[in-house]
């Protein structure tokens, strides 16, 4: 498709929001039927005016597959302003897909082979070291580098100093202190961990369990917030509501969560 034809999405926010299709690709491979179609997911959402669609390819393949990782970077080539993210691991199976295909970010995830699910960022000073080579890399192969970090100002300047673009902060601490008493405290822990972000000259994103609730209030005690990535809440919520709606659902709690900061 001719990307002139496509349709012209709502102004967008400065916060960009990148859709995750990894629950996509799960419930579709409970069966043997290509249903749901991740390739058509991800084109709903960006006609619908997501800025980004990430993946996490585990070696595994449990959700995303090699395959789709190759027919979605087709898939953006149509939709040059918007940006392809996928996260991994670099000691896995992340580097082939970045040495072949480029994509505009590379996110460094530290999951273990067979991990449920993210739970932890980067540890610095103490992976400075396999992670530089892989920095340094991409950076070659001018991919923009993100790190996922736990929300730790201490370790910020680190990063930089690695060669990073950006750190992705991880989210979920935030989303399990929604509604409660320590909500305030955790907050203030990624406000503190974004300015040391800034400080040092990084970008800020974010990601894991951001959701219709949450998400407009994080954008608006954040400083900086570049992207977030937002996948299961987002993917779920689709299941009732469609992908465009959801997508410009989640683009309004951006936007109110901007004014709000304004």
């Amino acid at each position: 498709m001719n990307p002139s034809r496509h349709p012209t999405p709502p102004a967008s926010p400065a916060t960009a929001l990148s859709v995750n299709v990894n629950k996509v690709a799960l419930l579709r491979n409970t069966r043997h039927l290509a249903i749901p179609c991740v390739t058509k997911a991800a084109r709903l959402c960006l006609q619908a005016g997501a800025q980004g669609i990430t993946v996490h390819p585990r070696p595994d393949e449990r959700h995303i597959r090699r395959q789709d990782v190759f027919e979605l970077a087709d898939l953006m080539q149509a939709w040059p302003d918007r940006e392809y993210n996928i996260e991994g691991n670099p000691a896995q199976n992340l580097m082939d897909f970045i040495r072949t295909l480029r994509p505009r970010q590379a996110t460094f995830v530290p999951d273990g082979a067979d991990q449920f699910t993210s739970d932890h960022g980067w540890s610095l000073p103490q992976d400075a070291e396999r992670l530089a080579p892989w920095i340094a890399e991409c950076k070659a192969l001018a991919v923009r580098v993100s790190l996922f970090m736990d929300p730790d100002p201490a370790q910020m300047a680190a990063a930089k100093a690695l060669g990073a673009d950006r750190v992705e902060l991880y989210t979920e601490p935030y989303a399990a202190a929604w509604g409660q008493p320590q909500q305030a405290a955790v907050l203030a822990r990624y406000r503190a961990a974004a300015q040391a972000a800034l400080d040092a000259g990084l970008g800020v994103n974010a990601g894991h369990d951001l959701n219709r609730d949450n998400l407009a209030t994080f954008v608006r005690e954040v400083p900086g917030l570049l992207e977030v990535s937002i996948g299961h809440a987002l993917i779920a919520d689709a299941l009732e509501l469609g992908y465009g709606a959801t997508v410009r659902a989640y683009l309004d709690c951006i936007r109110a969560g901007m004014a709000a900061a304004a």
